[in-house]
């Protein structure tokens, strides 16, 4: 939406995400901010409501509307997709916003008011909890997803929606918050895929939803993660039990079910890899869902001519191999990050790669890497002629990894959230 005046903006929301009884049950949700008037209806926050359970919204993560810094606010929903309608700007002060949901998912870059100015936009946010729908009795099962020790206290897995406020300015003035029903996008992997809870680590699955603002994006992904862990401990059972007619089913592994020193869950690239897959595609068949197949993406490394050498042997292939044989749509994410990497040279690549100074990861992104490869899976919908690509972001032109943004340019700005611990997996 354009920008407006303040008080078209406010008529705007209260006229348009706003859900009537008749029309559904479900809970709709509306806050004002600092000085300016409030539309009809709206819960006006001070700079000194602070989240807790008993309030049931407020600013979160010790932080507050204070100056140019980056704040939390978080409102407690039930599990489900939501679209979040924020209005930007200030009667005062200009603002340059960016938006990012649960555990640092981009949702929205860069919106820029003048001072007096508001500026409406919308997306969409997938919260979920640990809980899976209980076996039934004598069957085998259970009613939680495994976690992880360094997923305790993850934005992703609690029962509140936390939006985070980043940018050189950052002003809201009021916030929508209304379930949405439409199809959601699954994404099930490894840490090369996951939504990374601090800086300076990112994954290409956290910023798709910044292309994708007209639809869902569940990911359910998570570091060190396997087809078969991924079975084991209940995190397919997790997104089975949402999974439905109409939405996306995204597969990216290999990175750690390659590992013949994790025979637990290893599994072999041409049979059970491919294997363990197709279980995937037929569950995902079964609820009417559609299956897309992505390769793994490729780790930073150069041989002396400039050129990435596949570290990943036949996986890749297996996977092409795969999305043939049960015609399922395939993003060659393999060969679109070498693409990349080989395009920025072996002196700017490390660029895209997560690590303190001199010391850079080979195989983990940062937001800027991450944001690359989010482009070339977004490219990859497009020319897999999905319906969902009618639902990619209008700024988004297109995509050609042979020539991929500078990371001179790059300006989504980092979170607060920082830790020095490597991700799981390798």
């Amino acid at each position: 939406m354009k920008t407006t005046t303040f008080a078209l903006a406010l008529a705007l929301l209260a006229a348009g995400p706003r859900l009537s009884a008749a029309a559904s049950p479900a809970r709709a949700w509306q806050f004002s901010f600092g000085t300016n008037p409030a539309a009809a209806g709206a819960t006006p926050v001070a700079a000194s409501d602070v989240f807790s359970a008993e309030r049931g919204y407020g600013f979160d993560l010790k932080t507050a509307p204070m100056g140019d810094q980056t704040f939390f606010f978080s409102v407690a929903v039930p599990e489900g997709n939501y679209r979040v309608t924020v209005t930007f700007g200030d009667t005062q002060v200009g603002s340059d916003n960016t938006v990012k949901a649960e555990s640092r998912r981009l949702m929205l870059e860069q919106v820029v008011t003048q001072p007096g100015e508001f500026a409406q936009r919308s997306f969409l946010v997938n919260v979920r909890n640990f809980k899976v729908p209980p076996p039934e009795k004598n069957a085998p099962g259970g009613a939680a997803v495994v976690l992880n020790d360094r997923e305790e206290g993850s934005l992703n897995w609690d029962d509140k929606l936390t939006l985070e406020f980043n940018g050189r300015h950052p002003r809201i003035a009021a916030i929508s918050i209304v379930p949405s029903e439409g199809p959601t996008v699954f994404i099930t992997g490894d840490s090369t895929v996951t939504d990374q809870r601090f800086e300076p680590g990112a994954s290409w699955g956290q910023m798709l939803p910044r292309f994708l603002p007209g639809i869902a994006v569940a990911n359910h992904a998570e570091s060190g993660e396997t087809l078969k862990s991924f079975i084991t401990g209940l995190r397919l059972a997790k997104v089975l039990s949402q999974l439905k007619a109409g939405d996306y089913l995204l597969m990216q592994f290999g990175h750690n079910d390659e590992k013949r020193s994790w025979p637990q869950t290893y599994v072999e690239a041409m049979t059970t890899y491919k294997a363990y897959l197709r279980v995937f595609i037929a569950e995902a068949r079964l609820r009417g869902a559609t299956p897309v197949l992505i390769s793994p993406v490729q780790r930073r490394t150069f041989d002396a001519n400039g050129k990435i050498r596949n570290s990943h042997g036949q996986y890749p292939e297996a996977v092409r191999q795969l999305a043939a044989e049960e015609q399922v749509p395939f993003i060659d994410l393999s060969s679109l990050s070498s693409a990349v990497y080989e395009a920025l040279g072996t002196v700017k690549a490390p660029l895209a790669f997560s690590g303190f100074g001199a010391r850079r990861d080979a195989t983990h992104h940062d937001n800027f890497g991450a944001y690359e490869m989010a482009k070339c899976v977004t490219q990859g919908l497009r020319d897999a002629g999905l319906p969902l690509a009618r639902d990619i972001a209008p700024d988004f032109t297109g995509f050609d990894p042979h020539h991929p943004d500078s990371p001179d340019t790059f300006a989504v700005p980092a979170s607060p959230l920082r830790s020095n611990l490597a991700p799981r997996g390798s």
